[in-house]
């Protein structure tokens, strides 16, 4: 059999498991993600050993010689432990059977083969011996290397059968065939598992919410999460989870003139969000660039004189965020951050097309606080059009756009906005119960603020404060 690269072996935790597995007259492997990524050459911390076997006994043997502290999870029947830098999970090898209604599976003890039989990828069901007299040798029975070096997807049994068992393996596919493509090697999912897949697609039904945003959130967080919507969509999985998504697909034409491709749109511009972002990628940023056009398919008009418009989406849209992330549980914080982001996606496009004005650039800075620049990354990754003068024309704008915003935020302080003058304050001024008069009394404070007539300071607000207070017929008390 071959031998795997011998940088990959060197890790000391190895020869510990192999010398436990001798003493204790046990089969120990390493399988699954740590060999697929050793073989890709990626880098990889998460250590899963098999072990023919009790995976917890042997896990607290191992946990004694690396003076470990083990934690245990007798439900799963397993057990894991963090050893100079790596996560390594131990589990018994064991064979499964499934009832149609439940992923979860009927379990019992069985050998390596078995093991990999369940397993979902043949590139997942690599395993790597560490056995004294096998050291170093892979157990291959499916072929994964081979899939590997051609960058496929597929699974050891038949696709019907290994969806049907577990349907989030579907999910996975998707998932592993996005995480693992490069510009070098692309992977694909076979054909046969890509029509199991929109066959099996109602069997998402059985899983639960939160394993499937899980994976979706694990996809959109890939270098280039546009394979995998697309891959969702073109097998069917994608209108289960996110319809609203799939509806921004297709094209409609009247009178000869069509409208933007809206879901290819938005797969670029998730992708260039992915481009553009510095340092660690956002993933709320990213469902952002996922959504911020889910309100054309309900906004979308024909007009004779101007073509098809989709005036109101913004607003559409971001009142659709709320109820597609309590769907899919997912953070209350985090939909309102998506919320605002689709919200206000058009407003930093619509500055850049006309003559940037102190007054608009400090609205918007009031309006988007904190999430500004994210807003002025996505507004740039949604410039998708072929034309480079255009392009570059936009870019330009954004960035004297983005100046202006320094400007006015160095001088007048507006993210995050507090108005200077409250309530209480104006109740004990004038002698007066809580009331309408207040709050228009604010907003016109507010509102003087950013257009620039007043400092945004609390002497200059009271001052314009007593100015406007006799408009409401109110006198300052002593």
């Amino acid at each position: 059999m071959p031998t795997l690269i011998p940088e990959f072996l060197n890790r000391k935790i190895f020869s510990i498991v192999s010398s436990v597995a001798a003493e204790k007259g046990v089969k120990a492997f390493a399988i699954g993600g740590y060999v697929r990524d050793c073989l890709l050459g990626r880098p990889c911390n998460d250590i899963d050993i098999v072990v023919e076997g009790s995976g917890i006994d042997f896990a607290r043997a191992v946990g004694e010689k690396t003076h470990s502290k083990v934690s245990y999870f007798k439900n799963f029947g397993t057990a894991m432990l963090h050893f100079q830098g790596d996560e390594v999970e131990f589990v018994g090898a064991r064979k499964e059977s499934y009832d149609r209604n439940s992923r979860k599976p009927v379990v019992e003890n069985g050998t390596l083969r078995d093991d990999q039989l369940r397993r979902d990828f043949t590139i997942n069901a690599l395993a790597l011996s560490l056995q004294a007299d096998s050291f170093g040798e892979l157990v291959d029975p499916f072929g994964g290397i081979k899939d590997l070096q051609d960058g496929i997807i597929r699974t050891p049994l038949d696709p019907d059968r290994t969806y049907s068992d577990d349907p989030l393996r579907m999910l996975r596919a998707v998932r592993f065939a996005t995480k693992l493509s490069t510009e070098e090697r692309e992977f694909r999912i076979v054909d046969e598992s890509l029509e199991s897949m929109r066959r099996m697609a109602e069997r998402l039904e059985i899983l639960s919410v939160e394993r499937i945003t899980d994976e979706l959130n694990k996809m959109l967080l890939c270098p280039k999460p546009s394979k995998a919507l697309f891959l969702l969509e073109q097998t069917g999985l994608l209108q289960k989870i996110l319809p609203e998504v799939c509806a921004l697909k297709g094209v409609e034409t009247q009178d000869g003139k069509a409208h933007k491709e809206n879901f290819a749109h938005t797969l670029m511009v998730l992708d260039n969000v992915c481009r553009l972002e510095q340092g660690e990628a956002k993933l709320w940023l990213h469902w952002a660039a996922l959504l911020h056009d889910i309100g054309k398919p309900a906004s979308k008009r024909y007009d004779p004189a101007l073509g098809w418009t989709f005036h109101g989406h913004d607003v559409i849209g971001s009142n659709m965020v709320p109820a597609i992330f309590n769907r899919l549980r997912l953070p209350v914080e985090a939909s309102k951050y998506v919320r605002k982001l689709v919200w206000l996606h058009l407003r930093p496009i619509a500055l850049a097309s006309d003559e940037v004005t102190d007054s608009a650039v400090r609205r918007l800075l009031f309006d988007a606080g904190d999430e500004i620049e994210d807003l002025m990354l996505l507004c740039r990754a949604d410039v998708t059009s072929k034309n480079p003068a255009k392009v570059a024309r936009i870019q330009q704008n954004f960035s004297l756009v983005e100046e202006k915003l320094a400007e006015v935020e160095e001088k007048d302080r507006l993210r995050n906005f507090k108005n200077p003058v409250n309530g209480e304050l104006i109740m004990k001024m004038y002698g007066i119960e809580p009331c309408h008069e207040i709050g228009m009394i604010k907003e016109r404070v507010k509102e003087a603020i950013l257009d620039g007539l007043i400092e945004n300071d609390f002497d200059s607000a009271l001052a314009y404060m007593r100015s406007i207070a006799g408009e409401y017929g109110l006198k300052e008390v002593q």
